[in-house]
């Protein structure tokens, strides 16, 4: 073995062991997926993830969305040796209360937690809007030499994620979009909470992404280092289609007793297994939470590229703030989050009226107002503007310009791209919902959909975790009052 390969693995090993540790201190916890996802997930934060761990909120940084949030371990473990604020203590209290290491991601809480990832599909539509989010603010501010905005949204999924109805109308959207920067890793261990997925899940996933227009590859060996840098290289370079990549991978890999078994799933591997499966690794019973310096040394390279990278960009900005300032100091006062000053001014005033304005009416008129002040207020409907009164006129539909515009009709007007501000989610409310939550999330967007009332129930997972995440994102819900007519009930629409 050479001695970047030996360093590899002592790394990965690392990542395992920490997780290992961490869920049976807790007697708790998923012990499994960072065991087998460790070397996906080493190889994507070491060689390809931009990002500052001494600065979480770098506006241009990757976004990194842990879809199956059961691993959580593996993003703990990820977020503590490549240096960001989430010290060894953090990790020894998982699953603890009052910890920033609770037992699925939460957003707000733990430094380098881009979203909240507890219902399974939830993460793998908050990407999607995380994406759309990147090309619309790309769209709209770079310039010819500048590419301020310019960033991948990276996930790893799981077989529940995928199972999902939610995960399938965002991938299906995503694939409309042609999302070129985003990029998922499936974590394909065949293995659920329950069972083998044999006995539910036994769908051709690659062929069913492919129809949703994404670029699918499928890896045989989840260790082998070099066919996972050339999988990403492949999908860093579809820059037309979102990328799913399967990996197959091993549930508990290194556990004598429960590799590939549910056991490794949702519960600790037990003391005696963990001492075995450290022994099959080659890794040191004594003691837990164990990192050896030359791997922590390494991993932590990756603050001084991190800060090298966030320097660059930082030079970047200053010029082009010198050469479109007007835009710039736009911009910064997105990424912020400000308002502009006066905005509250744009609302219409709506005077008593006997007759009385349909509220989807006044709605309407209030976000188009909004929309003159408010350069990323952007949203739409699950395939109901004209029920809702939400198209933004003349602002053009956010499509991607790869698509051809012939004679659409419905379209909002003018050229499609990703600058325009009408989004189109189709009869998709779960989808909508979450791509949302994933916009607003990434910060610099103020989303909004629409739909009936009625399918607010479909919505009610999503919005509860909008509430939890404290996300600026606006729900239009329209609804059918029911009036008693000569002829029998009517529905009048509000």
């Amino acid at each position: 073995m050479s001695e970047a390969s030996r360093l590899d693995q002592l790394c990965i090993n690392s990542i395992r062991m920490l997780s290992v540790d961490a869920v049976e201190k807790a007697k708790s916890g998923h012990p499994g997926a960072p065991m087998g996802l460790a070397p996906v997930a080493y190889v994507l934060w070491t060689r390809f993830l931009k990002h500052n761990p001494r600065n979480p909120s770098w506006p241009d940084r990757d976004r990194f969305v842990l879809s199956a949030g059961h691993g959580s371990m593996l993003l703990y473990s990820l977020l503590h040796l490549t240096g960001y604020d989430l010290s060894l203590e953090q990790i020894k209290q998982f699953r603890q209360w009052g910890s920033q290491t609770p037992g699925h991601p939460e957003r707000g809480l733990t430094p380098g937690v881009e979203t909240t990832t507890g219902p399974l599909g939830q993460g793998f539509g908050n990407g999607v809007g995380m994406a759309m989010a990147e090309a619309y603010l790309a769209a709209r501010y770079n310039r010819p030499g500048f590419e301020i905005v310019n960033h991948f949204t990276y996930g790893v999924v799981s077989d529940g994620d995928l199972m999902e109805g939610v995960a399938s109308e965002a991938a299906a959207l995503a694939g409309h979009l042609k999302l070129g920067k985003l990029i998922y890793l499936y974590d394909n261990n065949r293995i659920s909470l329950a069972a083998s997925t044999e006995l539910t899940f036994t769908e051709d996933c690659a062929r069913r992404f492919e129809a949703y227009g994404w670029h699918a590859q499928a890896l045989d060996d989840g260790n082998d280092l070099d066919a996972i840098d050339q999988a990403l290289r492949a999908a860093r370079g579809q820059t037309a289609r979102p990328s799913l990549i399967l990996v197959r991978t091993h549930i508990g890999y290194g556990s004598p007793g429960k590799q590939d078994t549910f056991e490794a799933h949702g519960a600790p591997l037990g003391e005696e297994e963990a001492r075995l499966a450290k022994q099959n690794l080659g890794w040191p019973p004594e003691p837990p939470f164990y990192v050896p310096e030359e791997a922590l040394a390494h991993f932590r390279e990756t603050v001084r590229r991190g800060a090298k990278a966030e320097t660059e960009w930082q030079d970047s900005f200053s010029t082009y703030a010198r050469t479109f300032p007007d835009m710039a100091r736009e911009l910064e006062q997105v990424i912020r989050g400000d308002l502009p000053e006066g905005w509250e001014a744009a609302i219409p005033n709506f005077p008593a009226d006997g007759k009385g304005l349909a509220t989807r009416v006044a709605s309407g008129k209030v976000l188009n107002a909004l929309a003159q002040k408010l350069p990323t207020l952007i949203g739409g409907s699950a395939d109901l503007n004209p029920s809702t009164y939400t198209v933004l006129r003349e602002m053009g539909d956010f499509q991607s310009p790869q698509r051809r515009v012939a004679d659409i009709q419905g379209s909002a007007g003018g050229v499609w791209s990703y600058a325009g501000r009408n989004l189109h989610f189709g009869v998709r409310e779960h989808g909508m919902d979450t791509t949302l939550n994933g916009m607003a999330a990434h910060g610099g967007i103020i989303p909004f959909g629409a739909t009936f009332l009625i399918f607010s129930d479909y919505m009610r997972p999503t919005i509860r975790l909008a509430a939890l995440m404290e996300l600026r994102a606006i729900y239009v819900f329209t609804h059918d009052s029911i009036a008693l007519g000569e002829d029998g009930p009517t529905h009048q629409p509000v």
